[in-house]
């Protein structure tokens, strides 16, 4: 028996890689015999840079970069199997959990820091790029990214223009003629399914900016500074980046790195999955077990789950879901192309005693879902306790 595990992370408590192990342990307990292919799976977001580089046999690299508020970190970008592509985290170098609640700004947070990962990318030979853009603390249209590759941003004065998204009303003119050129020669796609423009009311500082710091006074003084760099970008480039889908992603990110890296957008479940080609890891397996954090109505139109329901229907491999929260009732889950749907949670507790006990709970769950598998199959019979040594669940 052929069984893939390809979850999603549950957010907040236990990563992709780390349920594919909590997994493997209730597959093994029960049925020792089996091949287990781990696939953990992201959507763009966070913990796509663990996941494609553990289901692709990468390896990591670690940078000492400038964070959103301009302090020293280590941050880390991957490098896939394939041994020439990239992936880059966002939310490595600039994003929100390295920046403190109150110390949050998205006025003067830079996405330097991003830039200096693929600079340092650049430098080690690499040209062809993933950037998720999930989980940024900034807000300035991804002119710190743009600074750390060689563009130069001014005020009317001629002076240079001081980083973050708040000084941007005050730019004049940018100068990209000392963008590296090595970017010329590289492929960049953006992994992410935010579809949010640039400015207005559902743009990047409108929707994303309370979150990261942004009260609704610096909201609008954002979404105007965002809205007078599309001008000037416009008037230079002739590129209107107001009008780009998924240019508000990561606060303007998506827009600088399609006007002057020649990014490309694409579905983020769909780069993941083409990237680690999991479409030939199951084509031959009896099972898959993936799993998020919540399976409720936003599932329905979701990412990983669909995902990996799209395929594995193709190939009419059985799709069972782990999950924490359920809150789908079982006349969704034909809609999903899944057989079923489990909560790892085997009663009340807090949310708390929830994420602390995630890997216990996910591998006991695993259990009984292989014991009425392996019973199934004719191999079990009622009165067997599988589990040497362990209990029957």
């Amino acid at each position: 028996m052929k069984v893939v595990i390809a979850p999603d992370s549950f957010k907040g408590s236990i990563s992709a890689k780390d349920i594919c192990e909590a997994i493997k342990k209730g597959i093994f307990t029960v049925y020792p015999e089996a091949e287990v292919k781990a696939v953990p799976l992201a959507d763009g977001g966070e913990g796509t840079l663990e996941s494609m580089v553990y289901a692709s046999n990468g390896t990591f690299r670690s940078v000492i970069v400038r964070c959103p508020m301009g302090k020293e970190v280590e941050a880390t970008y991957g490098v896939l199997g394939d041994e020439e592509t990239v992936i880059i985290e966002m939310a490595q170098a600039s994003g929100l959990p390295l920046v403190k609640p109150e110390e949050r700004n998205p006025y003067t947070a830079s996405s330097f820091g991003t830039g200096q990962l693929i600079k340092h990318a650049l430098n080690a030979g690499y040209r062809r790029f993933i950037i998720g853009l999930g989980g940024s603390a900034t807000n300035d249209g991804g002119t710190g990214m743009l600074t750390a590759l060689g563009v130069k941003f001014f005020k009317e004065s001629s002076e240079r223009l001081p980083e973050g998204g708040g000084y941007l009303k005050q730019l004049s003119y940018f100068n990209d003629s000392e963008l590296d050129p090595r970017l010329t020669e590289s492929t960049i796609i953006i992994a992410s399914d935010v579809v949010n423009k640039l400015c207005g009311p559902d743009g990047a500082s409108a929707i994303f900016g309370p979150q990261k710091g942004a009260d609704p006074e610096m909201v609008e003084h954002l979404d105007q500074a965002l809205s007078h760099f599309a001008e000037i970008v416009y008037k230079q480039k002739g590129i209107d980046i107001r009008e780009l889908n998924g240019g508000g992603a990561a606060g303007g990110m998506g827009a600088a790195l399609m006007a002057f890296l020649g990014a490309a957008v694409q579905s983020g479940i769909e780069i993941v999955m083409k990237e680690i080609d999991f479409e030939k890891q199951i084509q031959d397996a009896d099972l898959i077990l993936t799993g998020e954090g919540k399976l409720d109505s936003q599932t329905l139109s979701g990412k990983v789950i669909a995902g990996v329901t799209k395929i594995a229907h193709k190939y009419q491999v059985p799709v069972v879901v782990l999950c924490g929260g359920l809150d789908l009732d079982p006349a969704s889950f034909d809609y999903l192309g899944i057989l079923t749907a489990l909560s790892i949670v085997p009663g009340p507790c807090s949310l708390e005693e929830a994420m602390r006990n995630a890997p216990t709970w996910i591998t006991q769950r695993t259990e009984s879902i292989m014991r009425i598998i392996r019973y199934f199959n004719g191999v079990l019979k009622p009165e067997e306790n599988i589990s040497k040594g362990g209990t029957t669940r």
